[in-house]
């Protein structure tokens, strides 16, 4: 005869298997609009630094900061995505993050909060949603009163960008 075996499952096992995850964000504002990421994505949130200006670099790239001895490029996502310039205020952060595997600031408005989200909250990027391209939109959550577009991050930059990234830092390096 066998024996009996005793299996215990989570809750979030079950959460997971009936598609309705907790989602753990940080939303961020540019604009009027309001972003969220994936928190596991975000390693820190600073200030606005100086940043230095890294000649023949793609327009969307301000430039490159020093982290504690590491160079990192800086991409404005208002330019990213196409919205108006702003001049930066007391609000402004550089969200460091890893995307593709590499380090990088994004300089957002504002950072709003960290935020536990159910998947179930999340729909579809309907047409025409938003200023930005859809390809970098997850979907659009509902919390409350307010829409948050979701982004995904490892679409922000396709393969050349990528590489683009790695030639501003590098050219920073040489030039330092």
């Amino acid at each position: 005869m066998g024996a009996m075996v005793e299996t215990k499952v989570s809750a979030d096992a079950i959460k997971s298997a009936v598609g309705d995850e907790l989602l753990q964000l940080v939303t961020f504002n540019l604009g009027s609009e309001e972003y969220a990421v994936a928190i596991l994505k975000v390693q820190e949130i600073n200030r606005m630094k100086e940043i230095t200006r890294v000649p023949n670099s793609p327009p969307y790239v301000e430039g490159v900061i020093n982290l504690r001895g590491k160079v990192i490029p800086v991409v404005n996502l208002r330019r990213k995505f196409g919205l108006d310039s702003k001049e930066s205020n007391e609000q402004t952060r550089i969200m460091i993050m890893d995307i593709q595997g590499i380090t990088m600031g994004l300089v957002v408005d504002s950072v709003s909060e960290v935020l536990r989200i159910s998947s179930a909250t999340v729909e579809s990027t309907p047409p025409m949603a938003s200023n930005i391209s859809a390809e970098f939109i997850k979907g659009i959550a509902k919390v409350e009163d307010r829409l948050i577009i979701l982004l995904d991050m490892d679409r922000l930059l396709g393969k050349a960008e990528g590489e683009e990234m790695i030639d501003v830092t590098t050219k920073a390096i040489e030039n330092k």
